[in-house]
């Protein structure tokens, strides 16, 4: 169970500015298995639609988008009286009915007591389409792959994510504490954060299995293309996904479209990417030469990388051996650092949500990975595969910005070295913390 996510929804419920809540993430991460879970421990009932599997539902939402004759139909058709405050219903993939999706802003404005969950893989391509209903009549939440600390519950290691969680300065751990993390950072760089993918690894500890599963999923994401691209996108989609593994698997990560086809333009790929980026299935980092607040007013628009969604599906996709699981640091290293790049990117969405963003120097002569915007500065992040990495990045970005707090996450135990905290990759949800009290 995510148990952040789970607070967010009991925060929703005890709200008194509530609204239809719209779950939105990629497609098997868990958002159906939430919903149907808080549902049943804090609800007496779940009314439980799921336009996807079930077409007959969109038919009660052509006559008009009453919510008291829409509530009175799907009573009947459930056989049971949905009633305010004690009951929830769940729309399931909505994004399948234009209909059910504009109805939310009328239960937001007539029907307040009536507790609306709607969850969909694909919503964010949904909601960027024109026609889309008012966003101010509904609450937000994205579901992410499981981070690292959800992934030690998943595990059934949640007294290494207590440990973790207690800890606001950066004093090293117990070498047997630290070295039983970066085995389980190992699995996780392995396993991701896919729940079904993690449950079985958790229970079996079948590497080939989890393979197999993510490659599932994987295909599940590639059916999506055909069915709910625009048909001219579709191989475009195909191309910029394939090309995930290719692109940060080299020394300079940046995005280059020609890197995906030949001779290809960035503005005929855009809408592709962009489908990409909505339906969830990768993130995007932009560039900015400049550290000052907001950091979304400096970005090169033309200068980003991208990453997979999840480090496991990026392994599944890469074609990387399960083998590498039982071979030391090893698997820390492949591919360029590829995974441990995107590991940090799936655990900054996850804690911090999007954007993400990058420093490069004028000439691109130096790069650090990410620029972490908190509310009172802006934190450089190195990220590196070893133990002994050199930091030329942050002393040519430190010079130039003279931060407070220059953070290095790498395989190393915590340790303040000057002003470079040193932060060990599996406590990467602590950085704010860590930065406060390191400055």
């Amino acid at each position: 169970m995510k148990r952040d996510i789970y607070q967010k929804l009991l925060d929703w419920k005890a709200s008194s500015r509530r609204k239809p809540l719209l779950l939105q993430g990629a497609r098997q991460t868990g958002k159906t298995y939430i919903l149907k879970a808080f549902g049943r421990n804090e609800y007496e009932n779940v009314i439980y639609c799921n336009f996807e599997e079930d077409p007959h539902l969109d038919h009660f939402f052509d006559r008009d988008l009453d919510p008291e004759r829409i509530l009175t139909e799907l009573s009947v058709y459930f056989n049971i009286d949905i009633r305010p405050v004690s009951d929830l219903v769940v729309f399931d993939e909505v994004q399948v009915s234009n209909r059910a999706l504009h109805a939310l802003k009328y239960f937001a404005e007539k029907k307040k007591d009536i507790h609306i969950a709607t969850a969909g893989s694909l919503l964010g391509v949904k909601l960027s389409s024109p026609g889309s209903f008012p966003v101010g009549k509904v609450n937000f939440l994205h579901l992410f792959p499981m981070n690292f600390m959800e992934f030690l519950d998943g595990m059934g290691e949640s007294r290494y994510r207590q440990l973790l969680e207690k800890i606001s300065e950066p004093i090293p751990l117990s070498e047997a504490f630290h070295a039983h993390l970066v085995d389980l950072l190992r699995q996780y760089y392995f396993v991701g954060g896919m729940p079904e993918a993690v449950r079985y690894y958790s229970e079996t500890a079948n590497g080939r299995a989890v393979r197999e599963i993510q490659q599932e999923i994987i295909k599940s994401y590639i059916m999506d293309f055909a069915k709910h691209a625009p048909a001219s996108d579709i191989p475009k989609l195909t191309l910029i996904w394939d090309s995930i593994p290719k692109h940060l698997a080299k020394q300079n990560k940046k995005f280059i479209f020609s890197a995906v086809k030949k001779s290809a333009r960035a503005r005929e790929y855009e809408n592709a990417l962009m489908w990409l980026e909505d339906a969830g299935l990768i993130y995007r980092a932009s560039a900015s030469q400049i550290a000052k607040h907001p950091l979304g007013h400096y970005v090169e628009k033309t200068c980003f990388k991208i990453y997979a969604l999840d480090v496991g599906l990026l392994g599944a996709m890469s074609g990387l051996s399960v083998e590498l699981l039982v071979l030391g640091d090893r698997l820390f290293n492949e591919y360029e650092g590829a995974f441990v790049e995107n590991y940090a990117a799936q655990q900054l969405m996850a804690h911090f949500g999007p954007p993400l963003y990058y420093w490069r120097s004028r000439g691109g002569k130096a790069e650090l990975d990410f620029l972490c915007e908190f509310s009172a500065q802006i934190c450089p992040l190195e990220v590196k595969a070893g133990i002994n990495p050199r930091s030329k990045s942050l002393r040519s970005y430190d010079m130039q910005f003279s931060p407070p707090v220059l953070a290095r996450a790498t395989l190393r135990n915590f340790k303040k070295d000057g002003k470079i905290l040193n932060l060990p990759l599996y406590a990467l949800g602590l950085l704010p913390t860590m930065v406060v009290n390191s400055g």
